[in-house]
C-alpha cells in the first residue's frame, strides 16, 4: 500500500505527550509492556483489528493509540496502521503533527483511495502508517454502521494483511458509533481515567463489551487534557 511519507518531530511528539518513539524513556516502557501483553494475546489468536475505546471523553485514548502504535512500529519484522476513526473529534493528526489532505471520509466519500490517504509517519529508523480522520459534519454513526465502513474495513485486511491495525474509536458511551463497529473488531483496549471514569461507567461498558474480546482495561492517571505525565494500571 503506497502512501505519502513525513517525518514526526520530536518536539512537537513531546509536547503532545506522545513517548512511545523514545525506546529509552522511561515513560515509553509502560507501553511497551501493554505492547507486549496486547501481542501475545493477539498473535495467540490471530487477531488483526485492535479497538481503543473509552467510556467517555478526555480518558485518554487517544494518546494511549499513539504511544502504543509506535511501541509496536518499534519491534523488528512489525508493521502497525493507526486508524483515526473517532469521526466526532479526530485527534490523531494533531497529536503527532500530521497535515494531511486525504483522510478515512475521503475513502468512505470515494474521493480518495486508501493509499492515497494513508501517511508514513517516520521516527528514527522506523514509521508508523496512519489513516487521518476528521470530524463528520452529520451522520457519523451512519457512517460506523454503513455497508461503505464495511468494505473501507475489509480493503484495510486486503492491503494490510501483515500488520497490526489499531483503531482509535469515539468513547462508547456517548452513542451508538462504536457498538455498530465492535463486530468488526478483533478485540478491544478499554481505557479508563482516575478522576474521570465513575465505577458505574466501567461497567456499563463492561456490558456492552461482554460479545466483545477485551483485553485489557487501563486505567490512565490524568486526564487526556493534562499537560503532565501520566502513569498506567493493567488489568
Amino acid at each position: 500500500m503506497r502512501s505519502a511519507s513525513m517525518r514526526l518531530n520530536a518536539s512537537h511528539l513531546e509536547k503532545m505527550r506522545i513517548v512511545g518513539y523514545a525506546a529509552n524513556s522511561l515513560t515509553s516502557r509502560y507501553y511497551d509492556v501493554l505492547r507486549t501483553q496486547i501481542l501475545q494475546d493477539m498473535d495467540k489468536n490471530g487477531w488483526q483489528f485492535l479497538a481503543i475505546t473509552s467510556p467517555t471523553p478526555n480518558c485518554g485514548k487517544t494518546v494511549t493509540a499513539c504511544n502504543l502504535a509506535m511501541s509496536v512500529a518499534r519491534l523488528p519484522e512489525r508493521e502497525v496502521l493507526l486508524v483515526d476513526m473517532d469521526m466526532h473529534k479526530a485527534q490523531v493528526s494533531e497529536y503527532l503533527g500530521i497535515n494531511h489532505s486525504n483522510n478515512l471520509l475521503s475513502v468512505l466519500e470515494d474521493r480518495a483511495s486508501l493509499g492515497d490517504s494513508c501517511v508514513e509517519a517516520k521516527f528514527g529508523p522506523e514509521s508508523v502508517s496512519v489513516l487521518p480522520g476528521t470530524p463528520a459534519r452529520d451522520g457519523a454513526a451512519e457512517w460506523m454502521a454503513s455497508q461503505t465502513m464495511a468494505n473501507v474495513l475489509q480493503a484495510i485486511k486486503r492491503e494490510f494483511r501483515s500488520g497490526i491495525v489499531i483503531f482509535d474509536l469515539p468513547p462508547l458511551l456517548l452513542g451508538s458509533d462504536v457498538l455498530s463497529i465492535l463486530p468488526r473488531m478483533d478485540a478491544v483496549l478499554l481505557v479508563t481515567g482516575v478522576g474521570t471514569t465513575t465505577p458505574n461507567e466501567i461497567k456499563e461498558c463492561q456490558k456492552h463489551l461482554q460479545r466483545s474480546h477485551l483485553v485489557r482495561v487501563v486505567v490512565n492517571k490524568v486526564s487526556e487534557t493534562s499537560e503532565s505525565y501520566y502513569g498506567y494500571g493493567y488489568s
